[in-house]
């Protein structure tokens, strides 16, 4: 049995339901709660409960942003980044300010829960919070856009094999200030992703190569910590 606890909230699960009942009774005894049944939100993320599967997103949270926004009706992208930085970028009071853009950021921070696909952009987002210019507006908006045509993303949770796959990249010298590379790496559990992460590397890679290297022990690490 697993108990979750968040303030307030609470969440349980395991495979011995008789079990899980006499957890609820006591608890009701001792505390003022109220059973909500079947979990199908927890703390913003919709829980779909399928035949052979779980499905989390967070599509009614990600609309929000938009709304703040006033991105709602965009044009949606297809990709939620881009490999040339554009020379000329017009400028647009859709998010006019340093303000708006720390608080945009720090809420996409949270779509990443269930959303793998925007972690390196938010990832590259996030490195320019304290002194944001037109150019890092531009690219939230483009992603804002992304997020409008991929509102119903999430993350499948699927019964099957306890095998551990991982997969490792890295971006060499993909900042143009630092010349440092961008680690990236995602943990599969059979079919359903478990774990992903998007980092900067801490010193600068000479070669391509060098910087893959570092990716790959990141990733070493960090399964056989799961593992």
């Amino acid at each position: 049995m697993f108990l979750l606890v968040y303030v307030d909230d609470i969440l349980i699960t395991g495979n011995d339901n008789k079990a899980i009942f006499d957890l609820l009774q006591q608890l009701h005894i001792r505390f003022t709660m109220k059973h909500l049944g079947t979990a199908n939100q927890f703390l913003g993320i919709h829980i779909k409960s399928l035949s052979d599967k779980y499905f989390l997103s967070q599509s009614a949270y990600a609309l929000s942003l938009l709304q703040q926004t006033n991105l709602s009706n965009c044009n949606s992208l297809a990709n939620p980044s881009f490999m040339k930085q554009p020379t000329q970028i017009s400028a647009d009071n859709t998010l006019p300010d340093a303000t708006t853009y720390r608080s945009i950021t720090g809420a996409l921070q949270y779509l990443t829960i269930t959303r793998p696909d925007i972690a390196h952009a938010v990832n590259t987002l996030s490195q320019h919070m304290h002194a944001p210019e037109q150019i890092h507006l531009y690219l939230l908006k483009r992603l804002l856009r992304y997020i409008k045509g991929t509102i119903n993303y999430g993350l499948p949770i699927i019964k099957s094999s306890l095998t551990l796959r991982t997969f490792s990249d890295a971006d060499w010298a993909g900042d143009p200030v630092t010349r440092k590379s961008t680690s990236g790496f995602c943990t599969f559990l059979g079919e359903s992703i478990v774990s992903w992460i998007v980092k900067k590397q801490t010193t600068v890679s000479r070669s391509s190569t060098e910087s893959e290297y570092r990716a790959l022990a990141a990733a070493t690490a960090d399964t056989i910590w799961l593992k």
